[in-house]
């Protein structure tokens, strides 16, 4: 599982249970929330009654005085009020007293006047001097009939308890605001939920792409591709900068490591020649085996510099990560200049070019390099063909890239070979029978045409020849 599904899922299910018990939390405390309010409401009201109340249980009068009437007329008041959207009619009060000993003596639903409420715990509560409430269900069978009783003492002048004053509320008024809390802090919490899971999805997704760069980038950068750091954001941004920071040191030692070897082996053999030839010349000789001797000095030495320059140009292009100037190059004209460059190589062998283009192509990329690549080709391909043959150089459009062919009449390249022509120093000896060239031209050509996006290739031609090919994104 990847480090950004990783990421999401322990997010996704730490976010998801704190919301669940969040959840819990708030559903399972709306209703005693809703109901502790009207609780401390109905004490207010159980109080003020008890102390309107007491004249009228004194003096004999409860049942029939003026508090009786006052209370019985508020059965058919209509309030009109509006409260938070849920329109209130009619009151849902009922208020009975209970004398010292228990007995229901007023009731303003007027039906358990006589009973004996003694045993209920807002009676039995009240007259021992403590708080005394209840919820007792209407119908056992139904436990949404419960009802809530706060009881309020009734004194005397002396301030000895003489009554009960009770005020019931059946709590079934308070369901429709209890349920629309519920479902408002279920709303809540859905869309707290689904926006939880978005910021999850697009932060792991940010994590995931961001370490999928760096991913790509390393592995790119262990297999020797050229690839620029990602674009990246924070931390990781520092972090691609430290690796690509270590990559370049890394690089450089080990490119300088690998280049002095493979220098050291290549140049063993013209530094031995020149060193034999040398011995030879110090002692008595033939002026023509001195004369054929000095040659050999003379080829081999040019033969170095012709490698070392050729190194040097290979490891500029090979330290580059990405061209620096980057123009429309066209196509044409690059033919043109590498064919005019190579022509006196080509004079001097008795050899034709022919040049020849599809149209306006054009490149984007290095002109200098370009061309440089495209004389490493003619130079080669110029090596292999019979002195006096013809060479051809051509551009076409295949698709979106632009190819350039540099094909010659030799002996072509053997099959064991095709793999390897592009690897450095690996070179073929020529048919006339002359040193092997340095190795690193072909390969110059593959490391520019990578720098430009595009790839290099060389095989053999059906009616005889080499065909070395240079594929370019077209512009």
């Amino acid at each position: 599982m990847r480090t950004g599904a990783r990421i999401l899922l322990g997010y996704f299910a730490i976010v998801g249970l704190a919301a669940v018990l969040l959840g819990q939390v708030f559903m399972a405390q709306v209703k005693p929330g809703v109901r502790q309010a009207m609780e401390d409401t109905l004490v207010d009201t159980a109080n003020v009654l008890a102390a309107l109340a007491s004249d009228d249980l004194l003096a004999g009068r409860i049942a029939d005085g003026r508090f009786a009437a006052h209370v019985r007329s508020m059965q058919g008041r209509d309030p009109g009020a509006e409260i938070w959207g849920f329109p209130k009619r009619a009151t849902a009060y009922r208020v009975y007293v209970t004398d010292a000993r228990g007995i229901v003596v007023f009731d303003s639903a007027g039906r358990d006047v006589g009973r004996d409420y003694s045993r209920w715990n807002d009676v039995y509560l009240t007259l021992r001097g403590r708080y005394g409430a209840r919820s007792t269900a209407e119908d056992p069978a139904r436990p949404d009939s419960s009802v809530m009783h706060v009881a309020a003492p009734i004194h005397d002048e002396a301030g000895a308890i003489v009554g009960v004053l009770t005020v019931a509320k059946p709590n079934s008024v308070l369901a429709p605001f209890i349920e629309r809390g519920q479902r408002t802090i279920l709303y809540w919490g859905i869309a707290l939920l689904g926006v939880a899971l978005l910021v999850g999805i697009v932060t792991a997704a940010w994590l995931s792409r961001q370490l999928g760069a760096l991913r790509g980038y390393a592995r790119a950068a262990t297999t020797g591709e050229r690839t620029p750091l990602p674009p990246l954001r924070g931390e990781f941004a520092e972090l691609g900068q430290a690796m690509e920071s270590m990559r370049v040191q890394l690089e450089g030692k080990q490119y300088v490591e690998r280049y002095v070897q493979e220098l050291t082996h290549e140049m063993k053999s013209p530094l031995a020649a020149i060193r034999a030839s040398a011995e030879l010349l110090e002692g008595p000789l033939e002026p023509a085996d001195r004369e054929r001797f000095a040659g050999t000095v003379r080829e081999q030495g040019e033969r170095l510099t012709r490698m070392v320059e050729r190194m040097l140009a290979l490891a500029a292009v090979e330290h580059r990560q990405a061209l620096e100037t980057v123009a429309p190059v066209p196509v044409s004209a690059l033919l043109e200049a590498a064919a005019a460059g190579m022509q006196p190589v080509l004079e001097a062998r008795g050899q034709r070019l022919r040049v020849r283009t599809d149209g306006d192509l054009v490149v984007n990329g290095d002109a200098f390099l370009l061309r440089q690549a495209l004389e490493n080709l003619l130079d080669n391909a110029s090596g292999f063909a019979p002195a006096g043959s013809e060479l051809e150089l051509e551009a076409s459009r295949e698709g979106q890239e632009v190819v350039l062919h540099v094909l010659d009449r030799g002996p072509g390249v053997p099959h064991y070979a095709l793999e390897r022509v592009f690897e450095r120093f690996y070179s073929l000896p020529r048919p006339d029978g002359t040193h092997r060239s340095s190795g690193l031209g072909l390969c110059f050509v593959a490391e520019v045409a990578d720098l430009h996006g595009g790839r290099a290739t060389l095989d053999n031609r059906r009616d005889g020849g080499a065909c070395a090919s240079l594929y370019l994104p077209a512009a």
